[in-house]
């Protein structure tokens, strides 16, 4: 058992902080939102209750696009794109494990099943972890926006405002701007791990170069 934890720490140990922070949320969120209602004189909801809401929906899903969409992206750019002295960046030059053909290179019996399969099962698997980065966004961003819709016609309907459909209010300001006060902060987290990892190092992170190896060394 302690063999298995040490070898899947990594993953168990982010699910574990996601399912705390999630709960988090979800109990500050409620206790937002009736006060909120409380305030326009709307019936509350319990904690189970929220987790309906329109209010929650929107914010959940709207973190979880702008997630999915930074790294599905950034799985994509780093096939063509390199940072000269970033660890996050293929070698510049000589090619990397990740370029070698695999219907050329297959040899190791323990390869996953598709490899030994060939033809349509390897084309898909080879970009299996984009598909499935660009599915969860996808998924996230139609989701933000039925939550988003049913956030606004509450909102609406208390001000004696008019209602909207879910494509409508993809047509608004609000949805847009809900969107892009994400999607600009992932990507200069981004943009700040790249450039940093030049020139600054974490000893023992996966995600840092040696700490003695020169700022001009590309990661391999």
């Amino acid at each position: 058992m302690r063999k298995w934890l040490k070898e899947h720490g990594l993953l168990l140990v982010n699910l574990g902080l996601f399912v705390v922070f999630l709960g988090g949320m979800i109990l500050t969120g409620a206790a937002n939102y009736n006060e909120e209602q409380a305030a326009h004189g709307q019936p509350t909801v319990s904690v189970l209750g929220f987790l309906g809401t329109g209010e929650f929906v929107e914010a959940t899903f709207e973190n979880w696009e702008s997630e999915f969409l930074q790294m599905g992206m950034y799985v994509v750019l780093t096939i063509f794109l390199f940072q000269k002295g970033s660890s996050e960046s293929k070698p510049i030059g000589p090619e990397a494990e990740q370029d070698q053909e695999p219907r050329k290179t297959f040899t190791e019996d323990a390869a996953p099943g598709p490899v030994k399969k060939g033809g349509f099962a390897l084309k898909v698997y080879e970009h299996s972890l984009s598909l499935l980065l660009f599915g969860l966004f996808f998924a996230s961003f139609a989701l933000h926006a039925v939550g988003g819709a049913d956030a606004y016609n509450e909102e609406q309907q208390s001000h004696g405002g008019e209602t909207v459909t879910t494509m409508q209010y993809l047509g608004t300001s609000r949805f847009w701007f809900e969107s892009f006060q994400n999607w600009q902060s992932e990507f200069l987290a981004v943009a700040v791990l790249v450039g940093a990892s030049v020139y600054l190092r974490e000893k023992g992170s996966p995600e840092s170069k040696p700490v003695d190896e020169p700022h001009s060394e590309t990661g391999a």
